[in-house]
């Protein structure tokens, strides 16, 4: 099983008004840009601990821009060539559809049946115009089958807990409200899953 180190992109604007990002492409604010760096500071103690060279690992992002900034400033603090990391498509965020730039409590007051329908069944409920956990978990399985190679990737909140799930480590109803830290390593392995922060 190839280990995961992922990292969950750092801090936009929309993280602090807890508005639904999706797939829109928000920038880091500078509290995401400091997580960013104690990610990548993170990852290299944990790389000095497991006695592995940096520099030899495949690094993948999502497309998303605050995905891309943050691996930037995790191979800044790695010392490696900030641009030298490749895309994958796969591990964009979630699509919230018509709800992105909404937040929670805009979109209760706006639809409370839908709301509540989907509140009842996170995994399987999309917004018109979205994506339902299920399929980003599809989407996630199939990226994670083509792993070859122990990994750094840098992602969002949504295909954090989909890949938890795709590789068995939890439920769709423990995933579903499980908050992903930003500034912090998870990392997806034999072991099982561990994160570092």
């Amino acid at each position: 099983m190839p280990t995961i180190y992922y990292i969950r992109h750092g801090e936009t604007q929309w993280n602090a008004d807890g508005r639904l990002q999706g797939v829109q492409d928000t920038a880091l604010n500078e509290l995401g840009r400091r997580q960013a760096v104690q990610a990548g500071q993170i990852l290299a103690d944990l790389f000095v601990r497991d006695g592995r060279d940096s520099s030899k690992l495949p690094f993948l992002s999502s497309p998303l821009n605050r995905a891309r900034s943050t691996m930037e400033l995790v191979r800044g603090a790695l010392q490696l060539q900030p641009l030298d990391y490749a895309i994958d498509d796969r591990l964009r965020e979630i699509g919230y559809g018509r709800w992105e730039g909404f937040t929670l409590a805009e979109m209760q007051a706006a639809d409370p049946i839908f709301f509540a329908r989907r509140l009842a069944d996170k995994w399987r409920v999309a917004p018109d115009g979205g994506e339902t956990y299920e399929a980003v978990q599809q989407r996630m399985s199939d990226w994670y089958a083509q792993v070859k190679a122990d990994t750094v990737v840098v992602a969002h909140g949504g295909t954090a807990r989909a890949l938890m799930v795709a590789l068995g480590f939890e439920t769709p109803q423990g995933a579903a409200d499980l908050p992903i830290a930003q500034g912090a390593v998870y990392v997806f392995g034999d072991g099982g899953l561990k994160k570092y922060s």
